[in-house]
């Protein structure tokens, strides 16, 4: 599945089965490694936000004035990440590329109106490099478009839960 797969004509309501293969498909292309397909499910303007944990163990709130542990305000920021890995052009690309099977659970829908999707729901990633399984999970919190021929996020939060990180953590984690 993909973006395309969801088209529609107008604004419309999305039921939750099609909210799940729309959130099925954008995992399954970051397992896949599909960097240009993942791509494709985000709004030119979409912010791409996993806050930190402060000292007093709550999620920082302002990504332009507080830690985050990841942050792109919009789309660019994302297709330079997804550059970097697929062009091995950072140091912190994890090479090789970990294995990675995200499984998602959850998925509540919060709102719906006036073109707007409002998501949530929790996540778990395992991913197998240098003969190690490790495993990150979490909830995320996305903003679909529905306006268009094709849903888009245009707003991705991810709260990490197990944020003690042993090493890079990177897109397809989460």
């Amino acid at each position: 599945m993909s973006t395309a797969t969801l088209q529609r004509t107008a604004a419309q309501t999305l039921s939750n089965e099609d909210v799940q293969q729309f959130l099925y498909a954008e995992a399954r292309c970051l397992d896949d490694r599909e960097w240009d397909q993942w791509l494709a499910f985000y709004h030119d303007d979409c912010e791409f936000w996993m806050p930190a944990w402060d000292d007093h163990d709550t999620l920082t709130e302002d990504p332009q004035n507080e830690m985050s542990l990841i942050y792109y305000p919009d789309k660019s920021g994302i297709e330079d990440r997804v550059f970097r890995i697929k062009t091995d052009r950072s140091s912190a690309t994890s090479l090789p590329e970990p294995r990675t099977s995200h499984n998602l659970s959850n998925i509540e829908i919060i709102s719906q109106q006036d073109g707007e999707l409002k998501v949530r729901f929790n996540w778990l990633t395992m991913n197998y490099r240098y003969g190690k399984t490790d495993q990150h999970w979490g909830c995320s919190f996305y903003t679909i478009d529905t306006t268009g021929p094709t849903p888009l996020i245009t707003a991705k939060k991810i709260v990490l839960k197990n944020d003690v990180i042993h090493h890079v953590i990177d897109i397809y984690h989460i």
